[in-house]
């Protein structure tokens, strides 16, 4: 009787094992059935994304450089992504980032100070525009009005202090290829000579990606730089038609006949990085900043339809 009782415990402890084995499989076998889907239907969807998004560059009355990156996956959508484009207020982020690099070679610290002089004054400086010629900040003091309000005297001040020379190795060695400093904010004399400041949508989003990831310098470095430009008040592209609360973290750029902006949008299905750099025909910028705007509703509108 005991065996009986032994052997019926056995094959019950048996047959529930199986049991149990056979729904673990089925329930995995289901999931993995259930993710591929997903991401067959993600990849459809971006590639719908793609061609609505090219059809848009294509009617663009001008010359446009994008990249969208989805920051999950490193699925990537380019157009005109090598184009050489004046970059206006965008080559802020790298001056911001080569006092990084500098610091780490102990050529300057960021606690350094620097006296604000008459001719550092131009048009486009709402900040530093405000204080007094002798005024003294130090070079960290200066990224805040730099970057979140593109204040063009912070900029040349810091381009001063470091040099062209100076400036465009570091440019080399975070590594951006074509991506260039050879005037000052504002300076339209040497414009009109020839001498320009360029870059590239491809160089930009590689910026901005080395910052996401946590890989410029370390970790400490690129979220305080990240940081910075999630203070960004000029939120008249990327942002714009986004619900309101939606976490950007971006740099613009507007002088004549150009306007851009780069940056990474969090939403709660995935992030992305958005880079569209802009040459226009128009007069006036409103009509690139509304396409910005909408190239970037588009891309956030993929991530709801998930």
């Amino acid at each position: 009787m005991k065996s009986r009782i032994v052997k019926f415990i056995i094959f019950f402890i048996l047959v529930s094992a199986l049991l149990f084995l056979s729904f673990s499989i089925f329930r995995e076998g289901h999931a993995m059935i259930k993710k591929h889907n997903l991401l067959d239907k993600r990849k459809k969807e971006w590639s719908r994304l793609k061609t609505v998004l090219g059809q848009r560059v294509s009617r663009f009355r001008g010359t446009v450089g994008l990249v969208v990156e989805d920051l999950d996956t490193g699925w990537e959508i380019a157009f005109n992504e090598e184009a050489l484009i004046p970059s206006a207020s965008l080559v802020k982020v790298p001056i911001m980032l080569s006092y990084f690099y500098a610091e780490e070679d102990k050529k300057i610290s960021l606690k350094d100070t620097i006296r604000l002089k008459h001719s550092d004054k131009v048009a486009g400086s709402k900040v530093l525009g405000m204080e007094p010629v002798g005024s003294v900040f130090t070079v960290e003091e200066l990224f805040s009005p730099m970057i979140t309000e593109s204040d063009n005297a912070a900029a040349n001040v810091l381009i001063s202090h470091l040099g062209f020379d100076t400036l465009n190795e570091y440019f080399k060695k975070m590594g951006l290829k074509k991506t260039n400093l050879a005037r000052k904010m504002m300076d339209f004399a040497e414009r009109s000579a020839g001498e320009e400041n360029y870059t590239t949508a491809v160089d930009m989003a590689f910026l901005f990606e080395q910052l996401y990831y946590n890989k410029f310098l370390n970790k400490d470095v690129s979220s305080k730089c990240l940081e910075l430009l999630g203070e960004q008040k000029i939120n008249d592209r990327i942002p714009r038609r986004l619900p309101k609360g939606t976490y950007v973290m971006h740099k613009t750029g507007l002088e004549r006949h150009v306007c851009h902006d780069v940056g990474i949008v969090f939403t709660n299905k995935g992030n992305f990085l958005i880079c569209v750099l802009a040459k226009h025909e128009d007069r006036y910028a409103g009509p690139t900043k509304k396409f910005i705007s909408d190239i970037t509703l588009l891309t956030y509108n993929y991530y709801q339809s998930l």
